[in-house]
């Protein structure tokens, strides 16, 4: 695989007395717009903030000379892009109006409620209320679009961390009308122009609890011996037209976000679980890449272009697993023979420079409030490589084709998924610390690095380091993202590579969607805001990122609370000076053991270069990927924090690693602890 070296970031256009950037709101209500490539942000003071509040995209004009620290000052002229429009907060009540006061640690004006948008809310309800007008100088107009239950305090987290993080958790009216308003025969004049796949052997695979099914494949014999695969992507971009109400809003929230309890949708239930959702027994408008494969995974030919097909049956990824196991079942020579394709396809992309990481998911098993009763770790069977491999050759099969085409001797703008080579400067202490356990790298190219990453994921399998250099290895991995720039996707090991195979659920496979429908009509449009709209995809799916992990932080802490006092194993997953982190072996709860829960024991210092904290006088270590036994002693969820206390235990020979013995450490720390010189 080739990689292009990295180019420099793009700051974007900006005049030199008017910038953009984000707006960030300290709690003493000073802000800050912090603007890419720029080193030093502006600091805006409140009565300058002209309707922003945190997070929001701004355009500041700088005023006046810098400060004393040599900040430069300025003022917001402009919101650019409003990060939050609605808010979780109780209502107060008078006779003739109501205010809105916002639950925030971010100081924000309270919203005035004309008493005709309550909605049924009185004084002191906690509620979700939207901003619909704010002009300068006034206070902020809003409407109740929700009263919260005050006895489901799950529901109020879930939304709190929705909300916190710029997601809607309602769509606009304009939005739901313009959705239902879509009809749900597909018109015979459709039918004309798609490719009619009807009748051939069609079927999809979801996790259980799916309801979009936004992928299938399908599969038949050739004459020759060979085999026809279709990989058949939900058709979005026939429903969700450019600049309508449906489009803005998919784009302002960019993805779906996937909680424990819920899913928080990118389209309305009535195209994501729908129109678009491939459900069996139903004829649906499908996008899709069909290859002719030999039965060792060779591709022949592709075709790709717009389909209509007819799933015959919904698969879960549990049933799909015990038809390979058992090799019986619906299906199973189809299903075998795509798995035996799909494992030759992995192994290859291995060969060529993808890397084998593997990160384990957990999911919470549910009551019907949402309480946590129980915690499994998510494994990648085969049924899940299947549709993974399936879905990456569709995906590079799009980008390549696209990135054949171009307009004036230059190539399409096109919103590619990329990922960078390694940074050296987090690559180099993990490649020391690997050395430890008898790992060498080989620094020669990227194509060499990743070889060497391979090399030592298969090395560490089923041993104790195993765990901590996967966790670190990924660290050390640049984040991908979307861009027209394609410089190729590293850790895949492709040179090119898009997002093609989840319209529901992620604008960027819309966008892609779009562009590959031009191409195939020769009637090509050039986005010149194309590679902003990549940022904000980009910026949104951090944002879910952090929902997904602040949601399953929330339910491991609620699980935790019914074991509190209680012992349990664990590995270190994490070192700070502070103290470090324990993710427990029986439910991958991850809790903090502080450095003052330690220091009657000795006095630690954190060894950076070895992910450590080593005692002063006894040497005692404890480093990432070590076995402890910790004791459950806080659960807050307010806080979303685990406390754990570290757990001395002795066990054969003085080794410090079995039962309770809290006085063997402290004799031994004092031991060599230095004596005081008398005067």
């Amino acid at each position: 695989m080739k990689t292009k070296k990295k180019k420099k970031k793009r700051t974007g256009e900006q005049s030199p007395d008017l910038l953009t950037g984000r707006l960030d709101v300290t709690r003493s209500g000073m802000g800050f717009v912090i603007i890419e490539g720029r080193e030093q942000d502006v600091l805006v003071r409140p009565s300058d903030f002209n309707t922003a509040l945190h997070g929001d995209t701004v355009r500041v004009r700088l005023t006046g000379n810098p400060n004393r620290s040599g900040r430069q000052q300025g003022e917001v002229v402009e919101v650019a892009v409003r990060k939050q429009m609605e808010f979780l907060g109780h209502v107060e009540l008078s006779q003739s109006f109501a205010f809105f006061i916002a639950e925030t640690d971010k100081p924000m004006p309270d919203i005035y409620i004309p008493l005709s948008k309550l909605n049924g809310a009185v004084n002191n309800d906690r509620v979700i209320v939207r901003i619909v007008e704010w002009e300068k100088n006034k206070k902020p107009q809003g409407e109740v679009i929700q009263i919260m239950d005050k006895e489901d305090g799950n529901d109020k987290a879930m939304k709190e961390i929705l909300l916190e993080n710029g997601f809607p958790i309602f769509f606009p009216e304009p939005v739901l009308e313009e959705s239902e308003r879509l009809p749900d025969l597909i018109p015979s004049s459709e039918i004309k122009i798609r490719k009619d796949l009807r009748d051939i052997l069609t079927f999809t695979i979801d996790p259980v609890d799916a309801k979009d099914f936004d992928d299938a494949i399908s599969i038949r014999t050739l004459k020759n011996g060979n085999w026809e695969i279709g990989v058949h992507i939900a058709d979005v971009s026939h429903y969700v037209e450019p600049e309508t109400a449906l489009d803005k809003e998919a784009y302002t929230r960019a993805t779906s976000v996937y909680l424990p309890d819920r899913v928080n949708p990118m389209l309305p239930e009535r195209i994501s679980n729908e129109l678009c959702s491939l459900r069996p027994h139903e004829d649906k408008l499908t996008f899709s890449t069909i290859f002719q494969m030999t039965p060792k995974g060779e591709v022949k030919h592709y075709w790709i272009g717009k389909t209509l097909i007819h799933s015959d049956h919904r698969f879960t990824y549990e049933e799909v697993q015990e038809i390979i196991e058992q090799k019986d079942g619906l299906y199973q020579k189809e299903v075998e023979v795509l798995n035996d394709i799909a494992q030759r396809l992995r192994k290859q992309r291995f060969k060529k420079g993808a890397i084998n990481f593997s990160s384990t998911e957990v999911r919470f098993k549910l009551d019907d409030k949402g309480r946590p009763i129980g915690i499994m770790v998510k494994e990648s069977k085969e049924a899940h490589q299947l549709v993974e491999e399936f879905m990456l050759l569709a995906n590079r099969t799009v980008a390549e084709n696209v990135g054949k085409i171009k307009v004036n001797k230059k190539p399409i703008p096109f919103p590619y998924r990329v990922h960078d080579t390694p940074d050296k400067e987090k690559l180099l202490p993990f490649i020391e610390f690997a050395k430890k356990y008898g790992h060498v790298f080989d620094l020669k190219s990227p194509e060499a690095i990743a070889a060497s990453f391979n090399q030592m994921l298969q090395d560490v399998q089923g041993r104790p380091e195993q765990h901590v250099l996967e966790q670190l290895g990924i660290r050390t991995m640049a984040k991908a993202i979307y861009t027209t720039e394609n410089i190729g996707h590293y850790g895949l090991g492709f040179e090119h590579y898009c997002h093609f195979t989840s319209p529901i659920r992620r604008y960027p496979d819309v966008l892609v969607h779009r562009i590959l429908y031009e191409c195939l009509q020769e009637k090509i449009e050039i986005d010149k805001k194309l590679e902003a709209k990549c940022r904000h995809s980009s910026e949104r799916e951090r944002a879910a990122m952090d929902s997904e992990r602040a949601a399953n932080k929330y339910k491991q802490v609620e699980y935790m609370q019914g074991f509190l006092g209680e012992e349990f194993e664990g590995v270190i997953s994490g070192v700070a000076s502070f103290g470090f982190w324990v993710e427990t072996l029986e439910h991958k709860c991850e809790g903090l053991v502080s450095l003052n829960s330690l220091l009657e024991y000795d006095d630690f210092r954190h060894v950076e270069s070895d992910y450590s904290l080593v005692g002063r006088r006894s040497g005692r270590q404890f480093r990432m990927g070590d076995k402890v036994t910790i004791k459950v002693v806080a659960a807050n969820l307010a806080k979303r924090q685990l406390d754990y206390e570290w757990v001395i235990v002795t066990a054969g020979a003085g080794e410090m690693t079995g039962v309770k013995d809290v006085e063997a450490v402290k004799a031994k720390a004092k031991e060599k602890k230095p004596k005081k010189k008398k005067k």
